[in-house]
C-alpha cells in the first residue's frame, strides 16, 4: 500500500525532480520553479520503503507539483484523488493548483479533478524569426550593487507592490549573481531589469523581467530594457524567457515588441 509522508528535506527527491522536468514541453517559469516551489511543503509517495513520487503544496493550500515515476503512472489518478479527498493525507486540504500548460501530465490530472480554472499568467519564449531594429539613444543600463539595494527595493515596492522583506532577499541574491540592472536618469532610478539564470534545471535559459517607474512609462523603456537583457543573454549563449500576469496588458505589449510570443499559460485551478 502506498503511503504519503511529509518531507523534511527535498534532497531525496532530486532524481524524481529531474524526471519531472523531463516531462515538460517548454521551459518553466523561473519564479515558480526556483522561488515558489522550493518554499512549498513537500510530500512523498512510498511503496513499502521505495520512493515512487512526490507532490508539493504552498502555504495557501495550492498544489504546485505532482509526480509519480513511470512504474506507477497507472495509479496517478487514484493517488491524485487521494490527496485531494483523502482524510488520512498528512497535508492540509488542497484548495486548488497552479500548473502550466508546459506540464501536460499534471495539467491533465487537474482538468480531470477540478471544475473551475482561469488563466493566471502568460509564459513567453523568444521568437527565433524576430529581427531587432537598430536602437537609437540606447539606454545606459548598469549592474546594481549592494550599496544601491535599499533604493532598488523601495523602487520595486512602489512599482509592483511586493513585500519589502521578500524583495530585499530576492534582489540581494540577484545582485550577488550580477543579474540585476538599473537605469538612472538625473540620479533617479527609473527602471530595473533582471536576468535570472539557472543552476540545476533548464540551464540554457534565463528569465528576464523589468520594472519601470510610473513617471517613465509609455516611452518604450520596458521594451528597451528587455532587448538589452536579451542581447546580454545571447552573448552568453542563453535563451531568454519571461512571463507576466494575464491582467498586465502594458507588460504584454512591451514583451511582444521585444520579440517574444506567449507560448504557454499558467493556469489556476480551484476546488
Amino acid at each position: 500500500m502506498i503511503q504519503v509522508k511529509k518531507m523534511g528535506s527535498t534532497d531525496p527527491l532530486i532524481h524524481l525532480k529531474k524526471q519531472y522536468m523531463l516531462q515538460t514541453t517548454a521551459p518553466l517559469d523561473g519564479m515558480w520553479l526556483c522561488g515558489f516551489v522550493p518554499m512549498a511543503s513537500h510530500f512523498s509517495f512510498y511503496d513499502d520503503n521505495e520512493l515512487v513520487g512526490f507532490f508539493c503544496v504552498n502555504d495557501e493550500g495550492y498544489l504546485l507539483q505532482f509526480f509519480v515515476n513511470q512504474n506507477y503512472q497507472n495509479q496517478s489518478s487514484q493517488l491524485f484523488e487521494s490527496i485531494l479527498h483523502g482524510d488520512d493525507s498528512p497535508c492540509d486540504k488542497i484548495k486548488g493548483a497552479f500548473v502550466s500548460t508546459a506540464e501536460p501530465y499534471l495539467l491533465s490530472l487537474c482538468l480531470d479533478w477540478f471544475s473551475k480554472f482561469e488563466v493566471n499568467a502568460l509564459m513567453y519564449q523568444r521568437d527565433e524569426a524576430f529581427r531587432e531594429q537598430p536602437q537609437e539613444n540606447a539606454l545606459t543600463m548598469t549592474p546594481v550593487d549592494f550599496a544601491q539595494l535599499p533604493e532598488a527595493v523601495d523602487f520595486a515596492v512602489a512599482g509592483i507592490g511586493a513585500p519589502a522583506e521578500w524583495l530585499s532577499g530576492y534582489f540581494a541574491n540577484l545582485i550577488n549573481r550580477q543579474e540585476l540592472f538599473g537605469v538612472w536618469e538625473n540620479d533617479q532610478l527609473i527602471a530595473t531589469g533582471e536576468s535570472r539564470g539557472y543552476d540545476e534545471y533548464q540551464t540554457e535559459y534565463a528569465d528576464v523581467g523589468m520594472i519601470v517607474a510610473e513617471s517613465a512609462r509609455g516611452k518604450g523603456i520596458a521594451t528597451q530594457v528587455l532587448r538589452q537583457l536579451v542581447a546580454m543573454n545571447e552573448a552568453n549563449r542563453l535563451k531568454s524567457i519571461c512571463s507576466t500576469e494575464k491582467t498586465n496588458v502594458a507588460a504584454q505589449k512591451a514583451i511582444s515588441r521585444a520579440g517574444f510570443f506567449a507560448s504557454n499559460r499558467i493556469i489556476q485551478f480551484h476546488a
